[in-house]
């Protein structure tokens, strides 16, 4: 069934990054567009659903997305998150009965704001999302050539998303297809980084004065694509 699920958005992710190359990961791409979604049900109707309210009031969400949201306007919405969110906040932080004396003052509310600064209900329900279309998009490749053909055609994958694919691969497909896998994904990424390599250098030669009236190539934006790369889009 996931794979059903998760099959169209997997396919169009891989279609856009081999009809324009300047699309880059398609993995990036699927995560972006589960971001942008996760974003406006949480800041639209989805916060007003009591099982939602319970979820967001535990978890709270991180810096980045708080910022993601305070961009979107619908202030309102966020402070009536906040409003539960803190008062859940401030009934865990507060020393209770005989766990103060057990753990040493001060401990429980350092235990509970650790596992707070680690959650965020949106990553959360990213990752929970995009672990199944690793799956799926493994899938797809040991079923369908077609599936192939596109993973073939791809510019790159991050490190990131090309760990994670290689990961999920590793742990679904037989040895003999892992290996036909790995040096697929692997030709792909070897020969972007070779790209990318010789455009990062050639950026910093261009800050020579003998190469002052040289053309700039694709380097200009090569420090953009090396972080991308590195890290990935979001």
């Amino acid at each position: 069934m996931k794979e059903q699920i998760y099959t169209i958005p997997v396919n169009t992710a891989f279609e856009k990054s081999r009809d324009d190359k300047s699309c880059g990961c398609p993995f990036c791409t699927m995560q972006e567009t589960l971001q942008k979604n996760e974003l406006d049900l949480i800041t639209g109707a989805s916060m007003m659903e009591p099982d939602i309210r319970i979820k967001t009031n535990e978890q709270g969400f991180c810096r980045k997305h708080y910022d993601m949201m305070l961009l979107m306007k619908n202030r309102l919405g966020i402070a009536l998150m906040l409003e539960s969110h803190l008062d859940e906040v401030r009934g865990k932080v507060r020393s209770k009965g005989i766990v103060p004396m057990l753990k040493g003052k001060g401990t429980e509310a350092c235990d509970q704001l650790g596992r707070l600064e680690r959650s965020c209900y949106v990553c959360g329900k990213i990752d929970f999302h995009i672990d199944k279309m690793f799956e799926c998009a493994v899938y797809l490749w040991s079923t369908e050539r077609e599936f192939r053909e596109k993973t073939d055609a791809q510019p790159f994958f991050c490190l990131p998303h090309y760990r994670r694919f290689i990961e999920y691969a590793k742990r679904d497909l037989p040895k003999n297809d892992f290996g036909d896998f790995y040096d697929a994904v692997s030709k792909i990424e070897n020969a972007y980084m070779d790209t990318l390599c010789e455009d990062v250098s050639w950026f910093c030669k261009k800050f020579d004065y003998r190469y002052t009236d040289e053309p700039w190539g694709n380097s200009k934006d090569s420090i953009e694509r090396a972080v991308a790369f590195l890290n990935g889009r979001v």
